[in-house]
């Protein structure tokens, strides 16, 4: 008997929990839009997941799938609320500003991706590390204040830094 292809597991695997999935979605947001969107999110990222590249040729298959897709889709409700309360920030921002220093409509497209990005790349961080740096670039502190706040090391402080910027690099485009 021969196994399902990746493909076919994934598409098996679709037909089965898509729906569940939308309406468990549906039930934690609110929203019928948003929990469309979040499920078909859910199966793109299996669909991208590394098992599920052309070079490997065994099946992709879940033991527990609606566990897994419930944790895959947790985690895109957690970025969805984030990204939202982070554009609802900046709104609130722009609406301080006088009307001739607001950024035009682009302008504020291209920012809000930009700090969605710088989000991401942030959120990647280990706490630490991300507070280590933020300290430093954001309230301009040294070593020794930052090693003081977080109770650490200046030795500490030192490899967070290196790891935050090591970090920034790596995923500069």
């Amino acid at each position: 008997m021969r196994h399902p292809t990746a493909e076919q597991s994934l598409a098996l695997l679709y037909a089965d929990h898509h729906g569940w999935l939308r309406g468990w979605l549906q039930r934690k947001l609110g929203d019928a839009a948003d929990a469309a969107d979040l499920a078909q999110d859910t199966f793109l990222r299996l669909l991208c997941a590394p098992e599920h590249t052309p070079e490997r040729q065994s099946a992709w298959q879940l033991r527990e799938a609606r566990a897994y897709l419930t944790v895959v889709a947790k985690r895109l409700m957690v970025n969805l609320h984030r990204r939202r309360s982070l554009e609802a920030a900046y709104l609130e921002a722009l609406a301080q500003l006088p009307e001739a220093a607001a950024p035009s409509p682009e302008q504020r497209l291209l920012i809000l991706e930009t700090l969605n990005e710088l989000d991401a790349l942030l959120d990647a961080l280990p706490a630490k590390v991300r507070s280590a740096f933020l300290l430093a670039q954001l309230e301009g502190l040294g070593y020794a204040e930052i090693a003081a706040r977080l109770a650490v090391s200046e030795r500490s402080v030192k490899r967070y830094m290196v790891q935050a910027m090591a970090h920034c690099i790596l995923l500069a485009p």
